[in-house]
C-alpha cells in the first residue's frame, strides 16, 4: 500500500536522503537514440537541482542523470531553514512563485493592520517549512522540467511518474555507499567507461570536468532572471576540519580513490577481483568489502526506504508507525559490528 510522504520522511531520525525519479513508463525522454536525442534535458535536471539547493535549505551530496531517471541524495539543513528571517524566506520562495497580493503589498512597503501581518506570519511560517521539505523541492524540480519538454515535444502529459523514491540515510556509512552508488551509476549503465567521463553526475562535477553536452538554459522558464547554481555538500579535511554538519564527513581524495576502486571492481571483466590495497577509508569505517560491493551494485533493490544499523532502522520504524522495513537483512550484512 502506498504510504504518505509524512510516514517515509523523518528530519527527527536523519536528515539525509537518497530520492530517485523516474519518467513514465522509464522511457528514454533524457535519452537518445536511432531517431531522437534529449540529451540536453539531462542537462536541464542537473542545472535545476543545483538551482533549487541555492533557494532551499536543502543541501546535494550526490546526483546522477541517466536516460530514463535521476538520482540525488539530499540533506535536510533544518538549523539554516529556523534561522532565516521574514525577508530571508519570502526572498528565497518568491524566486520559485510570486506569492499572494498580501505578501506582495508587504514587500513592497506598504502598510498592513495586525491582522494583516498575522497572515503575512502563518504563510512566511508555512514557506520556511516548505524550504526544508523534499517533496517541496522534488517537486519544484520535477514540474518545470516536465513543462518544458513537454512544450519542446508539443504535447501534453506526465513526464514523471507521480511518485519518487525516498531512502533514509541512518549513518555515515549508509551515505558514503549510496553516494558511490549514484556516482558509479552511468558506469553500470554503461553510459560511461570511467567516472570522469559520466555527465552529469555529481562526481564529475568535483573533478571540474565540463560535460562533453552543453548546457543551454530553456527559453520557455518562467523566471524573469537566472536563478543562483549553490556548489555541491563540501568534503571535511583541508581547509575543513572542523567536520560540521555542513560537511560530508569524508577526505575528498579518499571518497574519489575508494569510488574508483569500486568502480573498477565491479566490472563485469573483473568480477571479483578485489585489489590487495584497499582504500583507508574501507578500514577506518571497517567496511567489509564483499558487502560494500553488492550495496554498490543494488543499493534500491537490496534496501527499501532505510538504509543503517539495525538498531537505527528499527527506531525509524517506530517513529513512523512501521512494522517493519525491507532489506533488515542487507543492513545487517553491511553492519556486520553493530546491532
Amino acid at each position: 500500500m502506498t504510504q504518505p510522504r509524512m510516514r517515509l520522511i523523518s528530519l527527527d531520525d536523519t536528515p539525509l536522503y537518497h530520492c530517485v525519479s523516474r519518467c513514465v513508463r522509464r522511457a528514454y525522454l533524457c535519452g537518445s537514440g536511432k531517431d531522437y536525442d534529449f540529451e540536453h534535458r539531462r542537462g536541464w535536471i542537473a542545472q535545476r537541482i543545483k538551482q533549487l539547493a541555492a533557494v532551499f535549505t536543502i543541501d546535494v551530496a550526490a546526483y546522477a542523470v541517466m536516460s530514463n531517471h535521476y538520482h540525488v541524495v539530499l540533506r535536510v539543513n533544518r538549523e539554516v531553514a529556523d534561522a532565516l528571517t521574514w525577508d530571508e524566506v519570502m526572498e528565497r520562495w518568491c524566486q520559485l512563485f510570486k506569492g499572494p497580493l498580501l505578501v506582495q503589498r508587504f514587500r513592497a512597503g506598504q502598510a498592513l493592520t495586525p491582522p494583516e501581518l498575522e497572515m503575512v506570519d502563518e504563510i512566511v511560517d508555512g514557506w520556511r517549512q516548505r524550504l526544508m521539505n523534499i517533496s517541496w523541492f522534488m517537486r519544484c524540480l520535477n514540474e518545470p522540467i516536465a513543462r518544458w519538454a513537454n512544450q519542446e515535444d508539443n504535447c501534453t502529459g506526465r513526464f514523471f511518474e507521480g511518485r519518487f523514491k525516498s531512502q533514509a540515510l541512518l549513518d555515515e556509512r549508509a551515505l558514503l555507499s549510496c553516494m558511490a552508488y549514484v556516482d558509479l551509476n552511468p558506469i553500470r549503465a554503461t553510459m560511461a567507461d570511467t567516472p570522469e567521463d559520466s555527465d552529469f553526475t555529481s562526481i564529475q562535477e568535483r573533478l571540474g570536468i565540463e560535460p562533453t553536452t552543453s548546457v543551454e538554459t530553456p527559453t520557455n522558464t518562467d523566471q524573469d532572471t537566472p536563478l543562483a547554481m549553490a556548489e555541491l555538500m563540501p568534503f571535511a579535511g583541508g581547509e575543513h576540519q572542523d567536520n560540521s554538519p555542513s560537511h560530508l564527513p569524508f577526505d575528498l581524495s579518499d571518497y574519489l580513490e575508494l569510488v574508483d576502486w569500486t568502480g573498477r571492481a565491479i566490472r563485469s571483466d573483473k568480477r571479483g577481483a578485489i585489489d590487495a590495497k584497499l582504500p583507508t577509508i574501507l578500514d577506518r569505517l571497517g567496511l567489509p568489502s564483499k558487502d560494500w560491493l553488492d550495496t554498490c551494485c543494488n543499493i534500491e533493490q537490496r534496501f527499501g526506504r532505510a538504509i543503517g544499523p539495525v538498531a537505527k532502522v528499527s527506531e525509524l520504524c517506530e517513529s513512523l508507525n512501521l512494522n517493519w522495513i525491507h532489506g533488515m537483512r542487507n543492513c545487517r550484512r553491511l553492519y556486520p559490528q553493530t546491532g
